[in-house]
């Protein structure tokens, strides 16, 4: 047989989490058609001595739901690996919508995902109504990868209620057999699944509740319904759990996401699981009911961020410790060059030092709370505060923090932080991970991704595009769980399988997560010993000069999609080969 593509001398570890071994792979027609010898001549041949070749990543939590209809890259997850991507996630989306109602799905995801409003509001094309109509549109372009679309719970909301369509406002037997017909009409024009978001951290740009955080079990249930008869499609929440209440509102809060499960009628469902700061044991009770569940046959999966999730602070970024402060405060519509300047100016300096955060949540802004307690509280977030520099490390001691650099300069932590924000003309990071560090190492993040239910997610894909780029979280599993980390590792097989074959047979792909022959040619392949994340970096180039953090890898040698490669030695090839999986097709 004459190949389209050989892949030769690699070691290849197969998604299964077999041991890995030294195999050719060869691709034909966009298959994989023998893993092995592969004698057959080929069009091209990829050497891959010392390399590794794996199934492409899947990634199952992600937000370019507006960016699909106007980027055909999709990065930066294109550059950690990632060949499949699940969107939709959060109960957020633009579909399906009405025209007179697009603006408010634009404030909802802006003031959620941190996506600027003028961005989507400009690069977004509208030409769809339903969900089925959004996915017809978003195929019709090209992509350098695949992707699944869940239907968003707050854009089914505002598609049927419209006016109504508030968090306090409960939907009648009407509206719920409304969002039923539409829901079920997606999922058989093969929309992924649903999604729903259920916590006081996400608020639409004007500070207002979204429109699905408080739906009622009568609604949830009655949405679940759509899924009766089908043998595709899964089920997503997030939740805070009513973290400020008492543990019977944690329970009863689980109770009702375990009742939808339910009502989904043996389709998979995953949550989002975090160490908190607010409740710092809640994830283990999360654990627990989990368990429980799965004892009692009801499959549950908590999705779990590969390391502590939190923000990057900067002058550049969408927050920073002195946002709140008044003489800060008027000096922030200044370009960037001239606020560096001002607060270099010893006088200023020493005048914003004496001060303390105005309130930068509540009515009108789309900031949490949360956010109001840290500004108040900045000696003790230099604890759990880091100068990002060129070579960090994710997991950082607590001896190289702000607050340890305060101390051994015998100066307050405030001005240790202000001093780091003006470094490289203002470019700076610093590293604040919110959940997921409280001890000051990764020790709770290896306990959640080594339980039976856990799947990698929550890496927010597109969203969050001025405070994270946690689409690197592949990268950073394989780097820092399978080789550099100090503590307890991940098996390099186990790591690749949960990220290829667990999510993809999670959202029911039989087709791809494997390297075997007759499934999809989607591979990575892969310089393990000089894999490496590169810096954030900050561009401006979406629509609007809307500006994002990107993060790059060195170390793909070559990242394949439906057998065309579209990452050559880190570098993106014309190829756009990426295309709709419709799910249950």
């Amino acid at each position: 047989m004459r190949y389209d593509l050989k892949i030769a001398n690699g070691t290849v570890i197969d998604g299964t989490g077999a041991p890995g071994r030294s195999a050719n792979v060869a691709v034909r027609d966009g298959r994989i058609v023998e893993v092995g010898a592969c004698d057959g001549p080929a069009e091209r041949v990829i050497d891959a001595e010392g390399h590794l070749v794996t199934p492409g990543f899947v990634d199952i939590h992600t937000h370019y739901d507006g960016q699909i209809s106007w980027d055909e890259v999709m990065a930066p997850s294109i550059f950690h690996g990632v060949t499949t991507a699940v969107m939709g996630s959060c109960g957020v989306g633009f579909a399906p919508v009405r025209e007179g109602d697009r603006d408010r799905l634009v404030d909802l995801m802006q003031g959620v995902e941190d996506i600027p409003g003028t961005a989507l509001s400009e690069g977004l094309t509208w030409d769809w109504e339903t969900f089925a109509d959004y996915m017809d549109a978003i195929d019709g372009r090209p992509h350098t990868l695949d992707f699944m679309c869940q239907v968003p719970h707050d854009a089914l909301r505002v598609y049927v209620m419209r006016e109504r369509a508030l968090a306090d406002e409960a939907a009648t037997e009407q509206d719920i057999a409304a969002m039923r017909a539409e829901l079920r009409h997606a999922l058989l024009a093969g929309a992924a699944g649903f999604s729903t978001g259920r916590t006081d951290n996400h608020r639409a740009a004007d500070g207002s509740a979204t429109p699905a955080s408080e739906a009622t079990l009568r609604e949830l249930q009655g949405l679940a319904q759509a899924f009766h008869g089908l043998d595709h499609g899964v089920l997503q929440a997030v939740s805070d759990f009513n973290m400020f209440q008492s543990l019977k509102h944690f329970d009863a809060e689980f109770d009702l996401l375990e009742q939808l499960a339910e009502a989904g009628a043996g389709h998979h469902m995953s949550m989002s699981l975090m160490q908190r700061r607010q409740d710092t044991e809640q994830w283990r009770k999360i654990l627990k009911r989990v368990d429980a569940a799965k004892a009692r046959g009801l499959d549950i999966r908590v999705q779990v961020g590969a390391r502590g999730i939190g923000v990057l602070l900067g002058l550049q970024a969408t927050f920073h410790p002195f946002m709140g402060f008044p003489s800060y405060k008027r000096i922030a519509h200044l370009p960037l060059a001239e606020r560096v300047r001002a607060m270099r100016d010893p006088v200023f300096k020493a005048q914003l030092l004496t001060e303390k955060s105005d309130k930068v949540s509540g009515d009108g802004s789309p900031i949490p709370p949360l956010a109001d307690q840290l500004l108040q509280n900045l000696d003790f977030v230099a604890m759990q505060l880091w100068r990002f520099g060129d070579d960090f490390d994710y997991e950082p001691r607590a001896d190289q923090s702000v607050l340890a650099e305060a101390y051994a300069r015998k100066v307050p932590p405030l001005e240790v932080i202000y001093d780091a924000m003006l470094e490289d003309e203002g470019r700076e990071l610093l590293y604040f991970p919110i959940y997921n560090y409280l001890g000051n190492n990764l020790d709770v993040v290896h306990e959640m991704l080594t339980h039976p239910q856990a799947l990698p997610g929550l890496s927010d894909g597109g969203a969050h595009v001025g405070t994270i780029c946690d689409a690197s979280f592949p990268t950073f599993m394989l780097t820092h769980w399978t080789r550099d980390r100090q503590g307890a590792r991940l098996p390099l097989e186990r790591v690749v399988q949960m990220m290829t074959q667990d999510t993809a047979r999670f959202m029911g792909l039989t087709d791809r997560g494997v390297v075997a022959p007759g499934l999809k040619a989607d591979l990575n392949v892969i310089d393990h010993a000089g894999l490496k994340l590169e810096r954030p970096r900050m561009v401006q180039d979406l629509p609007a000069g809307g500006q994002r953090l990107l993060q790059d890898a060195r170390g793909y040698r070559a990242t394949i999609i439906s057998g065309q490669v579209v990452v050559d030695q880190d570098r993106l090839t014309p190829a756009r080969p990426g295309r709709l999986v419709r799910a249950g097709r």
